[in-house]
Parts: structure tokens; C-alpha cells; sequence
């Protein structure tokens, strides 16, 4: 079997100054194809914005379905090609991570994992390294989330004729619905309502959309990610969505914080007001995908509740800020409003 190929030039954040134009972030990754779920602030016209035909989803893309038993399940599908190349083991896990913890956001149950390469040439000695690495990364992450695999644990498909491709991992990831009137969904519900983050931020911009599309770096390292916490953190959801004090909960994911406040505002035309960590990197803060992370919504009347068991499960967590009427504000800054944003904004 053949070596790891060699490491790409090690990206550092020092590389990005930290005085950026947030406004100007924000504008041009609306073009970005893989944000297409908010591409429709690129229409710039003077009509308004239907919604209702706009990422009005409640399942958050996550399909649900009735077996013949009468047990209600989800099913989602996810896709990775990040380092598939040269860390195979640890990409598959986070891909496994990202499905795991969008089903427990939703107050599903993961079950079970089925896994395709596309375009692996399992011929050749590389295609031998990301298949084995593939492998191990499934079968550990499976573990550590306690998920049934698939007996055939990775399927292949390559042809030649397909030309320059990114070896690609997708998953498919089926879970269990215990309970339907305790599912939570990603969107937010009112004006008003608290937004916390679950987890930690980092100083992170690696393999985000962020560092490709808008500084078109295209070499960087995996996020930020650790298993263990991830598992830590899975468990905490479960007990948050099971306590009932959640409104609504999705992971932070591509696009970042940012982006994943704008996908759980627009089915309702919501906005949002929130306050960046001093700590941390605005640009990071926005836009990082540093894994481990889940923003959720929590209504007035149950915050103190929400806190009390938050430092109960000991996993870290803020206050972010809250869902508005429809403006959309980080730092007292206006960004525009949820349903229609412009080059002047």
C-alpha cells in the first residue's frame, strides 16, 4: 500500500490580516454556488422575496418517512472531499460527525451509516490508502457514536472517462424518531427568543468556504475537530432536546456562524442580533468551520432553566444574542434585513 502523499504548504491564519470588510465578506459570498441555499440575496430587484418558496424546509433538508411498523424515520445524505487524499481517516469522521450531530440537532436517533467512494480507482495504490484510511475512519467514528455499519461497509465507482474528479466520500445516515412532538427543528420561531452557542469558537478558517471562495485559498488543513468532544456534546443535545426547553437548534456548518443564522432566520423572515467574541477573530467568529459547534434558540421563559442544565452537563456555551423582526445586526452593525439585502447594505 502506498504512503501518504506528501503535505500540502501549511496554511496559517497569520496569512489573512484581521481587519477585514465584513460587509464585503458577506456580499460576495452570496454568489458562492455551495451556499445556493441563500443565493437568493442575489436578486437585487425591487420585488420582495417570496419566502414561502425559500428554504421553508422544517426538516432541514432532513427526509422523513413511516415504516411499516409504524416507527417514524429521518434520512440524510452528506458529502466530503476535503483531504480525502492525504487524511482520509480523519475527513470520514468528520463527515460522520457533521451527519450525527444534524439528526440529534433535529431529536433523531442515529442508527445506521452507509458509505460510497466516488471516483476511487481501488487499483491503484492510492486508491488503496483512501479506501483503507475511509475504512478506519468509519468504523471508528460508528464506535464512538455507538451506529450501526452497513456489513458492506464501503461501496466504490470509478471511471476513467469522468476526467479530473475529487475522490469523494458520501454517506448515507438513517436515524430513528422516538418521539415526533419533541422534534426541533432549525429555524427560528419568534422575535425575541434567546440564540446560544453550544461549543467553542476557535481561531479557525481552514477548508471553509470563507478561505476558498473569498481569499481563493484552496490549501489549508481539516477544521478544527475532536471526536471525543463531539461525543460530549452529542450527549448534551440529546438531554436538551429531550428536556424541551429548545425552540430551535442547527449546527453551525458551511458558511459558518454567519450563514447558519441566515438558514435558520429565512424560513420565517427573521433576523438576528448577536455579539462577536473579543477573543476570537471576527473573520473566524463569522465564517470559520471549526467543528463542535450548535447554535440553538431558547424562548425568555426558559432560560434560566436552559442554564441551569447547561452548566449541570458541563459543555461550554454563550449567549450569543437574539432573533429580531427581520434586521440582521453583529456588533450594533447593521447587515440589512433577513429578506432583502443589497450592495448598500
Amino acid at each position: 500500500m502506498s504512503e501518504q502523499k506528501d503535505e500540502i504548504m501549511e496554511f496559517t491564519l497569520d496569512q489573512i490580516p484581521e481587519e477585514q470588510d465584513i460587509h464585503d465578506i458577506v456580499f460576495n459570498l452570496m454568489a458562492d454556488p455551495n451556499l445556493a441555499a441563500i443565493n437568493y440575496f442575489n436578486d437585487f430587484s425591487e420585488g420582495s422575496v417570496d419566502l414561502s418558496a425559500i428554504s421553508n424546509d422544517e426538516n432541514d433538508e432532513t427526509g422523513m418517512f413511516c415504516s411499516e411498523n409504524g416507527q417514524f424515520m429521518a434520512i440524510s445524505t452528506h458529502a466530503l472531499h476535503h483531504h480525502l487524499e492525504t487524511d482520509p481517516q480523519k475527513a470520514t469522521e468528520i463527515l460522520i460527525s457533521r451527519a450525527v450531530r444534524k439528526m440529534i440537532c433535529f431529536g433523531a436517533v442515529p442508527e445506521a451509516i452507509s458509505s460510497f467512494l466516488y471516483h476511487i480507482n481501488i487499483a491503484d495504490p492510492n486508491g488503496q490508502f483512501i479506501a483503507a484510511g475511509a475504512k478506519q475512519g468509519l468504523e471508528n467514528a460508528c464506535r464512538k457514536f455507538n451506529i450501526k455499519l452497513t456489513d458492506r461497509k464501503i461501496r466504490f465507482d470509478f471511471f476513467s472517462a469522468h476526467g479530473p474528479v475529487y475522490p469523494t466520500i458520501i454517506i448515507s445516515i438513517m436515524a430513528s424518531v422516538p418521539d415526533r412532538d419533541k422534534l426541533v427543528t432549525h429555524s427560528f420561531k419568534k422575535k425575541g427568543q434567546n440564540i446560544f452557542m453550544i461549543g467553542k469558537s476557535f481561531d479557525d478558517i481552514n477548508s471553509s468556504e470563507y478561505l476558498e471562495f473569498y481569499h481563493e485559498i484552496s490549501d489549508s488543513a481539516l477544521p478544527e475537530f475532536d471526536i471525543d468532544l463531539e461525543v460530549k456534546l452529542d450527549s448534551a443535545m440529546v438531554q436538551l432536546v429531550h428536556s424541551g426547553l429548545l425552540s430551535s437548534a442547527s449546527p453551525v456548518s458551511k458558511g459558518g456562524l454567519f450563514f447558519s443564522l441566515l438558514r435558520a432566520g429565512m424560513p420565517s423572515g427573521l433576523g438576528f442580533d448577536i455579539t462577536s467574541d473579543a477573543e476570537i477573530r471576527k473573520d473566524s467568529f463569522l465564517f470559520g468551520e471549526a467543528m463542535g459547534r450548535i447554535v440553538v434558540g431558547v424562548d425568555p421563559k426558559n432560560v434560566d432553566e436552559f442554564v441551569d442544565l447547561m452548566s449541570s452537563l458541563k459543555v461550554p456555551f454563550f449567549a450569543l444574542g437574539h432573533v429580531t423582526k427581520g434586521q440582521i445586526r453583529i456588533d450594533d452593525e447593521s447587515f440589512g434585513f433577513v429578506d432583502k439585502m443589497t450592495s448598500g447594505t
